[in-house]
C-alpha cells in the first residue's frame, strides 16, 4: 500500500503547492465567511505540516545525494529547470517552516481584527515560497524565490503590524534585503554565462579561478549577511521586528533569518571553498564584534519585542562561527541552533505578544509583579528564558557546545570571545524576567486580565516539546545531517 502511494506523498513540488493551493481556495470564499476561512487555512497549514513529516519519516540517512528530486522544465532553451530535491541540510527547514505557519494562524485567530482572509492567504504564500527556498537546487530560481519571500512578509508588516511607523519599517525591510540580493542576482548571471548552467549538482563539480571565487563569494555575502544579520547591516531586524504583528515576528525570527545561513551553507561554502577559507578571519571579526556589540544593546534596550530582536542577531552571529569553522561539529552546531533558535526565539515573541494583547504596550516600565496575576504564563516565559540563556538540557546548549567545540579546533581566540555573548545572553534574559515577572504590580498601568487560556496554552506546547526533545535527545536530529555535513567538509577540503 505504501509503495503504492509513493508517488504521492514523496514528491516535494506537493509540498510546495499545498499552501498554495489552501490560499487559491481562500481567495475565491466570501469574506463573509470567517469561521470557514479560519478553517481552512488552518487545516491547510496543518496538512502542510504533516505531509512534510512524511519527508522526515522516509529520509535515508545513509547518503548525502539529494532525495526526493524532481525536475521540471521552465525554460526551454536553456538550461534553467524547476530543479528541487532535499538533504540532511535541508530537511528540517522544511519541517520548521511547516511548524510554524499553522502557529501564527493559531496567533491571528482572534488579534487580527481587519483583512481576516488576506492574512491567512499570506502566510500561506510566504509558507510556500520559503518551502521552495529550502528545496531549490536550480541557483536562479533559488534567487527568484528567495526574493518572493519579501512580497508577503512587507505586506504582513505593512498591513498588520502594530503602530504608527509600520509602513516605514516595511520598506526598510524590503530595500535592505532586496538591494544586498542585487549583487547575487548579477553573480549568478555571471555564473550562468561562465558555465552555461544554473545546476548546482553541475555547479559543485566546477572548478573556479582563486580570484573569480573571492568575486563571487563577496556578492553572494552582501545578499546573506542582510537576511542573517550580520553588523553593520542588521538596522532593519529590531525596526521590523517592533512594528510587524506577533505572527510577522515570529516568521522573521523563525524562518526569515534562517535564508541567510542556509545559503552560505548551501551555496558559499561548497561552491566557493577557498575564497570561504580566506575570508573565514573576516567572517570571525565581524561574528565576534555581532555578539558582543548586541548583546550589550539588548541589555539597555526598554522595548520587550527589540530585547528579543537584538537576542536573535546575537545568537545568529553565534552560527556563522559555527559554519565557518568549517568542521562537522561546529557546522552540525550551527543547524541544531539554528532550529533551536527557530523555536525558544518564535516563542519568547509569542510571550510578548500575549502580553501585548492583554496590555497593549511592550515598555518594559510598565510591567512588574505578573506572577501573581499570571502563574502559568510566568513558568512558561521562565522555560524560554532559561532556553534562550542555553541551559543544560535545552536545545540551545546543545548547539551551542557543538558551536563552540568546532570553533575551539580553529581559533580558541574566537571561541573564547563568543562564550562572552553565552554569559552576557544570561544577564538580559534574566534581568528582563526579573523586571517583567517580580517585583510589585502595577496596577496604575496593568489590568489584572486572566491567565494564559487553552489556545495559547496549544500554541505553547509543541514548542516546549520540541525544545527538551532537542536538548535531551538531539541524536535524532544529528543522525540526518551527518551524512550531508561531512560530505560538505570533504568536498571542500577543509578537513
Amino acid at each position: 500500500m505504501l509503495q503504492f502511494l509513493a508517488p504521492f506523498y514523496s514528491n516535494l513540488s506537493g509540498l510546495i503547492l499545498c499552501p498554495l493551493l489552501g490560499s487559491i481556495i481562500l481567495f475565491v470564499i466570501p469574506d463573509s465567511r470567517i469561521r470557514l476561512i479560519r478553517s481552512i487555512g488552518l487545516c491547510t497549514s496543518l496538512i502542510t505540516f504533516l505531509y512534510s513529516l512524511l519527508f522526515w519519516i522516509q529520509f535515508d540517512n545513509s547518503t548525502a545525494k539529494f532525495q526526493f528530486v524532481e525536475t521540471i522544465r521552465w525554460l526551454p532553451y536553456s538550461n534553467i529547470n524547476f530543479y528541487i530535491g532535499i538533504d540532511g541540510i535541508s530537511l528540517f527547514f522544511v519541517v520548521l517552516t511547516t511548524f510554524l505557519i499553522p502557529i501564527c494562524i493559531l496567533v491571528g485567530w482572534s488579534s487580527i481584527k481587519s483583512y481576516k482572509k488576506e492574512y491567512m492567504i499570506a502566510f500561506l504564500i510566504c509558507e510556500s515560497f520559503m518551502i521552495a527556498v529550502f528545496c531549490m537546487l536550480d541557483l536562479l530560481l533559488f534567487y527568484v524565490f528567495f526574493e518572493s519571500v519579501l512580497i508577503p512578509m512587507f505586506i504582513i508588516i505593512g498591513v498588520w503590524g502594530s503602530r504608527q511607523r509600520k509602513i516605514q519599517a516595511a520598506y526598510q525591510f524590503f530595500l535592505y534585503t532586496l538591494l544586498g540580493s542585487v549583487f547575487m542576482l548579477l553573480a549568478i548571471l555571471f555564473i550562468f554565462f561562465q558555465t552555461g548552467t544554473t545546476d548546482l549538482q553541475i555547479l559543485l563539480t566546477t572548478e573556479f579561478s582563486e580570484r573569480r571565487q573571492i568575486l563571487l563569494w563577496i556578492a553572494f555575502f552582501a545578499s546573506f549577511s542582510v537576511k542573517v544579520p550580520m553588523v553593520p547591516v542588521h538596522i532593519w531586524l529590531p525596526e521590523a521586528h517592533v512594528e510587524a504583528p506577533t505572527a510577522g515576528s515570529v516568521i522573521l525570527a523563525g524562518i526569515l533569518l534562517k535564508l541567510g545561513t542556509y545559503g552560505f551553507l548551501r551555496f558559499s561554502i561548497p561552491m566557493f571553498p577557498e575564497a570561504t577559507l580566506y575570508f573565514t578571519p573576516f567572517i570571525y571579526t565581524l561574528s565576534v564584534i555581532a555578539i558582543i556589540y548586541t548583546s550589550l544593546t539588548t541589555i539597555r534596550q526598554i522595548d520587550l519585542k527589540k530585547i528579543i530582536a537584538y537576542s536573535s542577531v546575537a545568537h545568529m552571529n553565534f552560527v556563522t562561527i559555527g559554519m565557518f569553522s568549517l568542521n562537522i561539529q561546529g557546522i552540525e552546531g550551527s543547524i541544531l541552533l539554528m532550529l533551536s533558535h527557530g523555536l525558544v526565539s518564535s516563542a519568547l515573541f509569542l510571550c510578548v505578544g500575549v502580553l501585548y494583547d492583554r496590555h497593549k504596550t511592550r515598555l518594559v516600565k510598565y510591567y512588574g509583579g505578573l506572577v501573581s496575576t499570571m502563574p502559568m504564563f510566568s513558568t512558561i516565559f521562565l522555560f524560554f528564558t532559561l532556553a534562550n540563556m542555553s541551559l543544560p538540557g535545552t536545545s540551545s546548549f546543545i548547539g551551542e557546545f557543538l558551536i563552540l567545540v568546532g570553533a575551539f579546533q580553529r581559533n580558541s581566540l574566537v571561541a573564547t570571545l563568543a562564550a562572552l555573548g553565552m554569559i552576557l545572553g544570561a544577564a538580559y534574559s534574566l534581568w528582563l524576567y526579573n523586571r517583567v515577572i517580580f517585583g510589585n504590580f502595577k496596577p496604575k498601568f496593568l489590568q489584572k486580565f486572566s491567565d494564559l487560556n487553552r489556545r495559547e496554552v496549544l500554541i505553547f506546547f509543541p514548542f516546549i516539546v520540541g525544545v527538551i526533545w532537542m536538548g535531551v535527545y538531539p541524536e535524532v536530529f544529528l543522525e540526518c545531517m551527518h551524512t550531508s555535513v561531512s560530505n560538505l567538509v570533504q568536498h571542500g577540503k577543509f578537513d
